[in-house]
């Protein structure tokens, strides 16, 4: 008896290991049927959902750097504004986990490869490092450099402000999801604290959406 539960024992071990193979092999067959390939940035990919993807980041970025450029407040004064354009004072509020520097990053390349001198950005996100070799240079431990010595760090004119928003709608019994993105831009005088321009990117997208933002 303890013989034939045993045997038994160990044949329902056996059965449960093999349909757990049985259930995990195609699950592993279908990952590995897709090759890798190149997708445009600028359009939409294979795997898309109805919140912010690449080609929302290009189009936007494009969009709010044509519209600074022809912005006389902006772009057309006879002395280069200095503007500080990054992520700190841009917040994500939306549902969408998001890296909102990929959206000031893109728009700052973009107005700084087209300005052509029109405009001047600050770096103030690496400020600790500018203290410490301005510090060198006025200790002697190293020697001016090429562009000389200044009374003190540039101040800045404007910085770019925003905010990123979503309008959330699902329908439980379908599975379709719906949402409207409004992504808004502002340049903020930093002395009056005037908005000197401002500029917003909305969309609204719907699907069966079960893909997950990282």
């Amino acid at each position: 008896m303890v013989a034939n539960a045993a045997f038994t024992s160990l044949c329902l071990t056996a059965a449960f290991g093999l349909a757990a193979c049985s259930n995990v092999a195609p699950q592993a067959a279908r990952y590995q049927a897709t090759p890798t390939r190149y997708v445009d940035t600028q359009t939409q990919g294979p795997v898309s959902g109805v919140g912010v993807e690449s080609q929302d980041i290009d189009a936007m970025a494009d969009k709010m750097a044509r519209d600074l450029l022809a912005t006389p407040e902006v772009a057309g004064r006879s002395q280069a504004p200095r503007i500080v354009l990054d992520d700190s004072d841009f917040q994500n509020r939306g549902s969408q986990a998001f890296d909102k520097g990929m959206i000031t990053d893109s728009l700052r390349v973009r107005l700084n490869r087209a300005a052509r001198g029109r405009m001047v950005f600050l770096d103030r996100q690496h400020m600790a490092s500018v203290e410490r070799e301005r510090d060198l240079k006025r200790r002697g431990v190293t020697d001016v450099g090429t562009t000389g010595l200044t009374r003190a760090v540039a101040g800045a004119d404007f910085k770019l402000t925003g905010s990123i928003r979503t309008l959330n709608a699902a329908n439980n019994a379908t599975g379709m999801r719906q949402r409207r993105t409004q992504v808004t831009f502002e340049m903020t005088d930093l002395e009056s604290s005037a908005v000197i321009w401002s500029n917003d990117y909305t969309f609204q997208k719907a699907a069966a959406d079960d893909i997950t933002y990282q």
